[in-house]
């Protein structure tokens, strides 16, 4: 299905009419972080106002949620007074934790949104400390008036495409499906995509009781040639969005480090999370919070990859599993861990989720890991000598079929199957780090988020939608 401009930019028109005729611009703050394991630099690139109003609730300028591992305020210089705030995540807070990182410097480009301000303010970026404790790293002052302020314009706009509309984005959460890796001819492919992602998300509680909080807008800017970049299979592509497999050498990652050109293109339409989609088969996907997350559309598994990586990027969610390679390198230390679905069980009297957990559920919680981990273990092992091999996807599907088969199975056995507790092994470790449940999205390939899980993510629709409490 193809829409014509001139109906696209009268949609656009709309959008924006409905938004508060007191919403402000939407400002942006671009910048480059530069470090290594031990330093850490911040410098700033452009200053910027998006072409459309800002979309988010102005009812909740501050974040309570502190989901992520960085938050920024906008803040007075002669009041103090924080005027805004969110936490977030970075691909570089992924990265430091990296053996690279002690290896070499390295830079990315990052970007702040907020609704503009009248005057002279700061901004303040911080970063967890000890205690998970937010500690001023990086302070600046931005003058809004400055005639070196970039105005970006809607280049895009012809593009756009509401897949599900329920009302103001000022009071909506507003998700842009993001197309990467898809030419001209295979627009409409990427269309017909993003709507069976859109029924897929609602279908998944608890999207599928908050369905009217949402907008779902779809973009894809033409690429020259089909697919995006696999460097481990020597396949390189120039995409609008500059996605790629391999990121951090793990051949199932996929990130773009393009940020400054994928806040440019997505800036033609309200946005508050973002899913870049890429059009390609084989296995993979990434999600950070408050950054985007990606998934392989044409995958077999694409429904759980789109559902699974969204729940990192929009609630912030730690992965479960434990037995999968990852190129992070684990702590010196175990501490209490920020994101809401993990825990190092350190006060199991004062359990993150205590309230959902039965006086009779045992803390730690039994299930079968032994036998989980031993098969686990040697489906790893067998799935990296394929990679290597590059057999086709088929294959790699079939055994990820069967690793489900066998987990469901296993897990249905377990007296705890259906309760919340601290179930050991998650958030990349064997030991340490708890689960609340035997089994969730954010564990296996299954299509459920467990009750911990479901309550992180509706704190943060509560945020974008609702008046604070």
């Amino acid at each position: 299905m193809k829409i014509g401009s001139k109906i696209v930019l009268a949609l656009l028109a709309t959008v924006c009419s409905n938004v508060s005729a007191e919403a402000p611009a939407t400002m942006r703050v671009d910048y480059y972080h530069t470090g290594n394991h031990d330093t850490e630099l911040f410098s700033l690139d452009r200053v910027v106002i998006e072409p459309l109003p800002w979309t988010g609730n102005m009812q909740q300028p501050i974040d309570k949620t502190s989901r992520g591992k960085y938050l920024f305020e906008i803040v007075d210089p002669e009041s103090g007074r924080v005027a805004w705030s969110r936490s977030f995540s970075s691909i570089y807070g992924e990265w430091e934790t990296t053996g690279e990182a002690r290896q070499m410097h390295r830079t990315f480009h990052e970007s702040l949104r907020f609704p503009i301000q009248a005057e002279l303010f700061e901004v303040v970026l911080r970063k967890r400390g000890p205690g998970n404790r937010f500690e001023e790293i990086w302070r600046i002052s931005i003058d809004p008036n400055d005639y070196l302020v970039h105005r970006e314009s809607a280049l895009y706009s012809d593009r756009v495409i509401a897949i599900w509309e329920s009302g103001d984005p000022a009071t909506k959460v507003d998700l842009l499906l993001l197309g990467d890796g898809y030419t001209a001819d295979e627009h409409d492919a990427f269309v017909a995509k993003a709507r069976e992602m859109t029924d897929v998300l609602f279908a998944t509680a608890p999207f599928k009781q908050r369905k009217n909080d949402f907008n779902v807008w779809a973009l894809a800017p033409a690429s020259a040639k089909s697919g995006i970049s696999r460097p481990s299979t020597h396949t390189y592509r120039d995409t609008p969005v500059g996605t790629s497999y391999d990121s951090f050498r793990s051949e199932r990652y996929v990130l773009t480090s393009d940020n400054r050109n994928w806040r440019r293109i997505a800036s033609s339409t309200p946005y508050d999370f973002v899913e870049i989609l890429t059009n390609t088969e084989t296995y993979g996907g990434g999600g950070i919070y408050g950054l985007f997350s990606t998934a392989a559309a044409n995958s077999e598994w694409a429904p759980y990859l789109f559902v699974h990586e969204f729940g990192h990027h929009f609630a912030g969610l730690a992965d479960e599993y434990f037995t999968s390679s990852v190129a992070y390198e684990g702590p010196d230390v175990i501490t209490e861990p920020y994101e809401p679905n993990v825990t190092a069980l350190l006060d199991p009297d004062n359990l993150k989720w205590k309230h959902l957990v039965a006086v009779n559920t045992p803390l730690p919680t039994p299930w079968p890991k032994a036998e989980f981990e031993e098969h686990s273990m040697a489906v790893q092992e067998r799935r990296a000598k394929m990679r290597d091999a590059n057999v086709p996807e088929s294959e790699m599907n079939e055994l990820f079929r069967f690793t489900k088969e066998y987990a469901e199975k296993l897990f249905s056995q377990n007296e705890y199957r259906d309760a919340v507790g601290a179930f050991e092994g998650a958030n990349y470790e064997a030991k340490g780090y708890y689960r609340s449940a035997q089994n969730c999205l954010m564990f296996t390939r299954t299509d459920y988020f467990c009750a911990v899980c479901a309550a992180a993510i509706e704190k943060v629709i509560d945020e974008y939608t609702r008046p604070p409490n």
